[in-house]
C-alpha cells in the first residue's frame, strides 16, 4: 500500500486524474475498452473535472459507481446524477455510463439484474473509493444485516442491497470482492478528520468496526492512497 499526501487538493486531483486516465489508456489499448468504478460525495468533483478533461478514448470507457441510493437517477442524492454532472462532461462525455439503479422498487428486488450487469464488464480498470468519517466505503456500513455478506471474498456476490442504520436511502453496493477485482485501486480522501480516521484503521483488524480495513489490509489488488488535508 501506497500513500501519497499532497499540498492542495487541487494539485491531488490532476495527479489522480493523471494516473486513472494513463490505466484507462493502458486498458483501452489492451483490451479495446476500460472500465471505472467511482463514488459519490462532495470529495471527487475536482477529481471528476480535471479527469473529463483528458484526451484519452473516452467512447471505449465504462464508468460506473461503487455504490448509489436507491432513488432515481434526477434525485439531489443520486450518485448518478452527481457522475453525469461533473464527470460524463467535457472530452468524458463520450464515455457510457452503467447506473446501478434500475426499474425494481428495491435495490433487494433489483440485486439481480444489477449482477447481471456488472458481471458484464469483466475485471474493472480502476476503482475509486472514499472513506466515511465512520469507517464505510462503497455502502460497506459498520453495523448493518447485510456487511459480513458484503465483506465476504467467498460470497460469490458482485453487488447486495444494503439498508443503513445511519444514512439515509437504501443502497446498491459492489461487494468487496467486486470491488478488489480491478487492476489498481485507489482510496481518495481529504480533510484532517480522514486523516484520523485513517488512523484509528491502521491501529486494529476488525473489519466489521470499519469496514474500510477490509480493504487497506487485503493483499491481492494493488492500492494507493490520495490524501490532502
Amino acid at each position: 500500500m501506497k500513500k501519497q499526501t499532497f499540498d492542495s487538493r487541487t494539485e491531488l486531483d490532476h495527479h489522480l486524474a493523471d494516473n486513472v486516465a494513463a490505466l484507462l489508456a493502458d486498458d483501452i489499448i489492451a483490451r479495446g475498452c476500460a472500465t471505472l468504478v467511482v463514488s459519490g460525495g462532495r470529495t471527487p468533483q475536482g477529481f471528476f473535472h480535471a479527469l473529463s478533461q483528458t484526451g484519452i478514448a473516452w467512447s471505449k470507457v465504462i464508468i460506473t459507481l461503487a455504490d448509489e441510493r436507491w432513488v432515481d437517477a434526477n434525485h439531489a442524492d443520486s450518485n448518478e446524477k452527481l457522475v453525469r454532472e461533473h464527470l460524463c462532461i467535457n472530452q468524458a462525455i463520450s464515455a457510457r455510463f452503467l447506473s446501478l439503479k434500475n426499474s425494481a422498487s428495491s435495490a433487494e428486488l433489483g440485486q439481480a439484474v444489477c449482477a447481471e450487469q456488472l458481471g458484464d464488464l469483466g475485471s474493472f480498470s480502476a476503482v475509486i473509493l472514499g472513506m466515511g468519517d465512520d469507517g464505510h466505503t462503497a455502502s460497506l456500513f459498520p453495523g448493518t444485516k447485510s456487511l459480513a455478506t458484503g465483506l465476504d471474498l467467498s460470497s460469490g456476490l458482485s453487488c447486495l442491497a444494503v439498508q443503513p442504520v445511519n444514512a439515509p436511502h437504501e443502497r446498491m453496493s459492489l461487494s468487496l470482492p467486486r470491488l478488489l477485482d480491478c487492476q489498481k485501486l485507489f482510496l481518495h480522501i481529504v480533510g484532517e478528520s480522514k486523516a484520523q480516521m485513517l488512523n484509528q484503521v491502521a491501529a486494529g483488524t476488525d473489519a466489521s468496526e470499519y469496514p474500510v480495513r477490509a480493504v487497506l489490509q487485503q493483499q491481492t489488488t494493488p492500492i494507493e492512497i490520495y490524501y490532502a488535508g
